[in-house]
């Protein structure tokens, strides 16, 4: 019988506090992550960039995940959940900063610097609070446990993406025209001035998180351990690599492929919502839409799982309607297209809260490296999203030689580059009914 991991026991009342606390944190990182959905438009403008440049706004958010993962659960590992999640918040912090610099030069990848420093320290938050609160309780409710910190994550998402969409995006449809009608010497000034907007907001951003950070270091929160269950005295021998195990191998592609199509759900939206023609004022709350359609279903997951359905069936019905509604996105135009790209959040709300569990289950000793290697999956959000912004670069190029305008070829070519979500719900759907059994002994 191969290893399966519990939680040290904690008494029900006892988890509230850590609950209230972890929430708090998704809600943190939930806000700084989701404001790329203003970032990206505001980026591509005031930068002058392409489509598939702009799309670098999340992967230099995503790809600290990569980078960070091991050496943030070795760092966590020495120091404790609770300094390492204050370290988190102050790294963040500093992040924050880096865009005063960044919008004195408008220079792009200065704002990456700064966004890629904050990535660092949510990769810290990340690697300690998904897999403490996943083993802080019964490990067939850790989906109920993560859809509660869900919806702390994207109500967060859907407050950055309203304020900053408000403070970055305001009036950018009549500087667009100025842009293209003023000298090269006005039109340098108008950037410049469209660049300094983002220095007061992350200032206090800056402040808020250093704050959090001292706060977090007196934070009442018990220590939680996974540990292996005795095996069964029956002649079978232990797992002694965490190569012995194809079902987390295959979660961590699962998690990689959802990030990379909840980004694409979330970041794009806005800038969709533009290339079909809605002016920036409307489409600047598109955005929300994607994300309370993840918190409405994160709400459904909390009253389901695991009484009424089971952390795999969730699976199943997400990756099912992600094909849906896919589809419906690239046969519809206008605002029924844009509709179902928000729908997306009701396919991806419970992805993530289930492919945890799913993929810790059996790991025993080896649950903090396969945390870490789950946590290097949030790098699907750097590296899918610029593949869909090449796939629109690439296909509006095609479509303007074959006639079409450059706004005709903008809107085709958007709508278009949504194919490359259907393969990743596959893969999805394949975890969910196959793949998360494989290895293990059911």
């Amino acid at each position: 019988m191969s290893n399966t991991v519990k939680s040290q026991p904690i008494q029900n009342k006892s988890t509230l506090i850590p609950i209230i606390i972890i929430a708090g944190l998704f809600f943190i990182f939930g806000f700084v992550t989701w404001i790329n959905g203003a970032l990206i438009p505001f980026m591509k403008t005031i930068n002058e960039l392409t489509v598939t440049q702009s799309y670098f706004v999340a992967s230099a958010s995503y790809i600290s995940f990569v980078v960070m993962a091991l050496p943030a659960s070795y760092i966590i590992e020495k120091i404790g959940y609770r300094k390492g999640m204050s370290l988190g918040l102050i790294v963040m912090a500093l992040g924050a900063l880096v865009f005063i610099p960044a919008a004195g030069a408008r220079t792009y990848w200065i704002f990456l610097t700064g966004i890629f420093i904050q990535g660092t320290g949510m990769t810290l938050l990340q690697t300690a609070s998904n897999p403490y609160i996943t083993i802080l309780g019964p490990m067939d409710s850790a989906a109920k446990r993560i859809a509660i910190m869900g919806i702390a994550n994207k109500v967060a998402g859907a407050l950055g993406s309203l304020i900053f969409g408000a403070l970055l995006l305001s009036g950018i449809d009549g500087i667009k025209e100025q842009l293209s009608t003023v000298s090269e010497a006005e039109k340098s000034q108008l950037l410049d001035t469209m660049a300094d907007s983002v220095v007061t907001p992350y200032i206090v951003m800056a402040l808020v998180l250093f704050v959090l950070g001292i706060l977090i270091r007196r934070a009442p929160l018990p220590h939680v351990e996974a540990e292996p269950i005795e095996e069964l005295d029956n002649g079978e021998t232990g797992k002694t690599s965490i190569f012995q195990f194809p079902h987390l191998w295959l979660g961590v592609l699962t998690l990689f492929v959802y990030v990379g199509a909840e980004v694409i759900a979330g970041d794009t939206i806005i800038a969709y919502g533009i290339s079909l023609g809605f002016p920036v004022a409307e489409a600047k709350f598109f955005t929300t839409y994607t994300l309370m359609a993840m918190v409405a279903t994160y709400a459904l997951g909390v009253f389901l799982i695991p009484k009424y359905i089971s952390q795999a069936a969730a699976l199943k019905v997400s990756a099912v309607l992600g094909i849906i509604f896919t589809f419906i996105i690239v046969f519809t135009s206008g605002f029924t297209s844009i509709l179902f790209v928000a729908f997306l959040g009701i396919a991806n709300a419970l992805v993530w809260p289930a492919v945890w569990p799913l993929t810790l289950e059996g790991l025993g000793k080896f649950t903090k490296t396969a945390s870490a290697l789950l946590i290097m999956a949030i790098a699907g959000g750097a590296i899918i999203p610029p593949l869909y912004g090449k796939f629109v670069d690439t296909n509006k190029i095609d479509l303007i030689a074959q006639g079409l305008s450059d706004a005709e070829a903008t809107a085709q070519a958007t709508t278009s580059g949504y194919w490359i979500l259907l393969p990743l719900y596959l893969i999805i759907l394949y975890y969910a009914i196959w793949g998360h059994k494989l290895g293990l002994n059911k």
